[in-house]
């Protein structure tokens, strides 16, 4: 194992040891709730919340502000990142989207000033001394200290959340050499604030980007080998080299990059169930990379409670390792009934089997 368990907690040392095939006591899970479901339910949910304290064990009552949304992405309106981005969110809660591109036009490119990685975060100014003490606490804390300080959607998402997604399949499929300088200003901005990460003491890297459609690629293997790959390859080489495992969420079907991915120092992949299912998945990753693997957040919305058990069961099943290498996650939109809610709790409790709080 390349990270030490010394001094760790409990869950922490369980998180290492599955992420490093080392024989967990219990496989990690969790519920992740938006802040529009927590606008919806309120209280209700809390209920349900306060219920599962193995699967919610920091979770203390009276303590959630029902209405309150930490990442400007969820909130409404129109803002501007760092790069120049225009954002708009429709629904207080939910997620915004790119609404308006900066370098849509390859004229605006030679005068393009794009953001500093030491300074500009994607909505504000970088607050390195945070940063440090957040790590700090972590390690006291005998958690881990993790590396982030990158917007979901770092690399390729970035290069369309700028360029437009039909402007950039057409740089990519003619070769445009516009899109080399451009692909050069994204990855030396990710790899700066990634080396900062790693000099201020993190232990492990977190990064997002939607690599896949709903059913394949947005390219084809090679063409994303040549475009996209050798990009992760540098930016991820510091951590590589230190043997610091990088966490890489990734929505849509993935599965011909997979080996690529573990190639670049992928340990710890978070795909999704329904894009890539659940056979690819044992053939291209099972075994091969730790998966914190994404429930079928479609299904949740519409499934009775007998069919969410038989879901989550049969994911189970079909991935787990005794020697670890397995995490299971669900996401809960609004949608989602609250019933359902408590059946996916039920669930990951009855399959992945969580310690009580504190224990």
């Amino acid at each position: 194992m390349a990270i030490s368990t010394a001094g760790r907690n409990r869950r922490t040392v369980n998180f290492l040891k599955t992420i490093y095939f080392d024989t967990p006591e219990w496989t990690p899970c969790a519920v992740s709730l938006l802040p529009a479901t927590w606008i919806r339910y309120r209280e209700q949910l809390e209920e349900v919340v306060l219920a599962h304290p193995r699967i919610f064990p920091d979770h203390v009552a009276g303590s959630r502000d029902y209405d309150a949304i930490e990442d400007p992405m969820y909130e409404l309106g129109r803002r501007t990142d760092c790069w120049g981005t225009v954002w708009d969110n429709v629904e207080r809660g939910m997620a915004s989207y790119p609404y308006s591109f900066p370098l849509r036009d390859w004229a605006d490119l030679p005068s393009y000033v794009p953001p500093d990685p030491l300074l500009d975060d994607v909505f504000g100014p970088r607050d390195w001394n945070a940063v440090r003490r957040e790590l700090a606490d972590a390690k006291r804390r005998g958690e881990l200290a993790v590396g982030g300080g990158l917007q979901h959607g770092f690399m390729y998402m970035r290069l369309f959340y700028l360029r437009d997604f039909e402007n950039l399949m057409l740089d990519i499929a003619t070769e445009d050499p516009r899109l080399w300088q451009l692909v050069d200003i994204v990855e030396g901005y990710n790899s700066a604030v990634i080396r900062k990460y790693l000099a201020m003491g993190a232990e492990c890297v977190s990064l997002g980007d939607d690599l896949g459609l709903q059913r394949s690629l947005p390219m084809s293997p090679t063409t994303w080998r040549k475009a996209i790959k050798p990009s992760y390859e540098r930016m991820l080489r510091p951590c590589r080299e230190a043997g610091i495992p990088v966490f890489l969420h990734t929505d849509g079907h993935v599965l011909e990059i997979i080996p690529d991915l573990i190639e670049v120092g992928v340990r710890l992949l978070n795909p999704q169930i329904r894009a890539n299912g659940l056979e690819g998945l044992r053939e291209m990753a099972r075994g091969k990379v730790a998966l914190n693997q994404d429930l079928d957040r479609q299904l949740f919305p519409f499934a009775t409670p007998r069919e969410i058990e038989d879901h989550i069961g049969t994911v189970f099943e079909g991935l787990h390792l005794p020697e670890g290498g397995l995490m299971l996650i669900a996401e809960c939109a609004p949608d989602v009934p609250l019933d359902n809610i408590d059946a996916i709790c039920t669930a990951l409790e009855n399959v992945c089997r969580p310690p009580e709080p504190g224990v």
